[in-house]
């Protein structure tokens, strides 16, 4: 038994909305998407958080970004085990089969993924060491960024731990064979970014994570 609930009328009324303005107005547009398939130049992994909105950032429309979201915009290692793997998945057919030109981790202030993993890994979150948590198997991703941080002053813990999620995704991104032929060929850049919510500012990584500044 599928126990499914109707559409919650204020997502209706916003769809119709929708439907008829943004669609109708740009109806030769979704039809050309549509029959031609979608060529975006850019994959974006960025974190499921709410109040992260690529699309608005960069004024994106619909199909200029090939989107991956996830708890705390993370990329685990390559691991060819013939098991289920969402987030390498949807890596490998942007690479792949879509050819994206850039590959653009965007991670942002006040995570909670983050702050989750930050408390697991100090000892605070034992509940996340359980084997039964997804939340924190997935977290363990970001262990290596933690042991680079641990040793701060406690009030830039956290913070420094938002851009190591950002740098662990990226050298996992590079134990992907054809993310690494694809950078190595020049088809490929890619590129670690970090928003901040409250200000709308994004920082950029740069000499291999070692300077960050605003763009």
């Amino acid at each position: 038994m599928h126990n499914l609930s109707p559409l919650p009328q204020y997502l209706i009324k916003r769809y119709q909305g929708w439907k008829a303005t943004a669609h109708a107005e740009n109806h030769a547009w979704y039809r050309r998407l549509a029959n031609e398939g979608q060529r975006p130049r850019a994959m974006v992994i960025s974190c499921c958080d709410s109040r992260v909105h690529v699309t608005s950032i960069f004024g994106a429309d619909s199909g200029e970004f090939f989107i991956h979201r996830n708890i705390a915009n993370l990329v685990p290692p390559h691991a060819p085990d013939g098991l289920q793997h969402g987030t390498s998945a949807a890596v490998e057919y942007a690479v792949e089969a879509l050819k994206v030109a850039h590959l653009i981790v965007v991670g942002h202030t006040k995570c909670g993924g983050v702050a989750g993993c930050h408390a697991m890994c100090s000892g605070q979150a034992p509940e996340l060491e359980e084997k039964t948590s997804f939340v924190g198997r997935w977290m363990d991703i970001l262990r290596p960024g933690y042991e680079r941080v641990k040793d701060l002053p406690a009030e830039q813990q956290v913070g420094a731990l938002e851009k190591e999620a950002v740098l662990v995704s990226i050298e996992n991104l590079m134990t992907f064979p054809f993310v690494r032929s694809a950078v190595e060929a020049g088809a490929l850049s890619l590129h670690g970014l970090v928003h901040d919510i409250a200000e709308g500012t994004l920082l950029q990584a740069e000499d291999a994570g070692n300077k960050w500044v605003a763009v």
